[in-house]
């Protein structure tokens, strides 16, 4: 991905996925005045685009197999990755994990794989859209260990910068920012 795609991916986040200014509450608990939706960005054909490539990109040294995350953000993530992946020769398996088991059909935690296929072995990165403190990837993390998946990265399309670095960090598990919310705020 080019520099030039990577400003013109910052101008589409800062148009279509940031707000500033009103105070709301955040998955993490607290509460701040900006906010980032990254929804309308990764629904986007060309945000979507552009951020498949600077993931593929950010992941091309890392030694991933599979991407994966914790429903609902990165369901986007995985499938605009995976076929980029794919296209690059580099073909990561995608899945997401489940919050909750459904209540019907197979009542999987982690859905994607094909049957009789697990995580166990296989070099993982999680990604996020939005981290703060960086709990709800640490819950994806903990699965994934769970089922003998070895995570070699956690990476995140926006870092608020409210202590993710720090939690991956204490937890000796690489992290990764594609942007940084100080590049968005106009303080």
């Amino acid at each position: 991905m080019t520099q030039d795609s990577a400003e013109r991916l910052k101008e589409i986040i800062a148009e279509k996925s940031f707000g500033e200014g009103v105070e709301i509450t955040l998955a993490s608990g607290r509460t701040s005045d900006f906010y980032f939706n990254m929804k309308p960005t990764m629904m986007d054909p060309e945000g979507s685009a552009l951020l498949a490539g600077l993931v593929c990109k950010a992941l091309e040294d890392k030694g991933a197999e599979m991407i994966g995350g914790l429903e609902m953000g990165a369901v986007p993530i995985v499938s605009f990755t995976a076929p980029e992946s794919f296209r690059r020769g580099q073909p990561l398996r995608a899945f997401f994990v489940r919050k909750q088991v459904k209540g019907h059909g197979a009542q999987k935690r982690i859905e994607g794989l094909a049957e009789g296929k697990s995580l166990a072995g296989k070099r993982i990165c999680i990604v996020e859209d939005v981290t703060t403190t960086g709990g709800s990837a640490l819950k994806a993390v903990e699965l994934v260990r769970e089922e003998g998946g070895e995570v070699v990265l956690v990476l995140t399309l926006v870092d608020r910068q409210e202590g993710a670095s720090d939690t991956f960090a204490d937890a000796n598990i690489p992290f990764l920012a594609l942007f940084k919310a100080e590049e968005f705020l106009s303080r």
